[in-house]
């Protein structure tokens, strides 16, 4: 009731909705129409405000995080060449979907090209596996950081982690490869209205007239084996680091390395927790309203790549004190 709804009152979009499924019938239509936020249209204005706030700041923080760590020397490590990578994942998914978002929101412009919209649903997926995997490299480098300081460097070696991006890059790419494919070959014959604000994987196949349970199917194999796998992953490393820090000599100690946790352990549910909630209701939560679920999975491109930069950027002793030497007159 609710997507008949939707398709009657957007139906003056649609160059190739129809009345009646049967009459036409068109594999792949050579533009979708993306919706924006469903039900909040006439607050799309002030919606954008806060987003494109949030991705301004992001991409800021985001490139001078990038720039401190080439400049100083010192900070060519293991653990700033991941962070490196998250800030460049997260520049590109944000900048993939907040532009175009954008577009809807100030200028109504909503066509995306069909070939336009799997790139971006492909980019989306491969890029958000790539920091899931980044995410895990950072909680191994800080196992090994707290739990064997003394083999840190002999372990985390240059080669070592050229390996461990190479195989993050090489899965993640590989694993989002079926989407777009299995996305192409369904027949579009309903309509081309996308009730979204970005190509999100679910939101374009639901829009097929034909059995999409292989697409779904696999959206979950990928979901619970590569992301379930990366939580496994990070909830082991976090849990030796604890086990750890509750060792240490001193209270002083416990607590600094405690909190240095207590930061990464926020930017990981920042990133998981939209992003299990994004993809389960999308499938399952048929009761949920359709603006919250689009409202959500913004936040899950838009807040980590936020909170990133202040939380393994600013709250960084080594990246902090350089930006602020950046900053300062010198003689000051």
């Amino acid at each position: 009731m609710q997507e008949t709804a939707l398709r009657l009152r957007v139906g003056h979009l649609l160059p190739y909705s129809m009345s009646d499924s049967n009459t036409t019938n068109f594999t792949n239509p050579s533009t979708f129409i993306l919706l924006g936020i469903p039900g909040l249209e006439a607050a799309h204005i002030w919606i954008s405000i806060p987003f494109c706030t949030m991705y301004t700041i992001a991409v800021l923080g985001n490139f001078t995080i990038l720039f401190i760590v080439k400049m100083e020397q010192s900070l060519h490590g293991p653990m700033y060449y991941f962070l490196c990578m998250l800030a460049v994942t997260d520049l590109v998914m944000s900048t993939s979907t907040l532009p175009k978002m954008l577009s809807i929101f100030w200028f109504n412009s909503r066509e995306i090209n069909f070939s336009a919209c799997l790139t971006q649903m492909y980019v989306l997926l491969c890029f958000s596996a790539m920091e899931s995997g980044i995410l895990v490299a950072m909680a191994f480098d800080r196992y090994v950081a707290i739990c064997h300081p003394l083999r840190h460097s002999t372990i985390l070696t240059n080669s070592f982690v050229a390996k461990i991006s190479l195989a993050v890059l090489l899965r993640s790419g590989i694993f989002a490869l079926p989407y777009p494919f299995l996305a192409m070959r369904w027949p579009y014959c309903r309509t081309n209205v996308i009730p979204h604000t970005y190509c999100e994987h679910i939101a374009v196949v639901n829009l097929a007239c034909a059995d999409i349970r292989i697409s779904s199917y696999y959206g979950l194999f990928d979901l619970f084996s590569e992301i379930g796998m990366d939580v496994f992953f990070i909830t082991v490393s976090y849990t030796q680091i604890l086990r750890a820090i509750f060792h240490l000599p001193t209270k002083d100690a416990r607590l600094k390395t405690f909190g240095t946790c207590i930061s990464h352990l926020c930017a990981i549910l920042a990133f998981y927790m939209p992003g299990f909630f994004s993809s389960l209701t999308h499938r399952f939560g048929h009761n949920v309203p359709l603006h919250f679920l689009v409202l959500i999975a913004n936040m899950y491109l838009l807040v980590p790549p936020l909170l990133h930069p202040i939380i393994y950027g600013v709250r960084t002793k080594q990246i902090r004190g350089r930006l602020l030497r950046l900053f300062t007159p010198k003689g000051t």
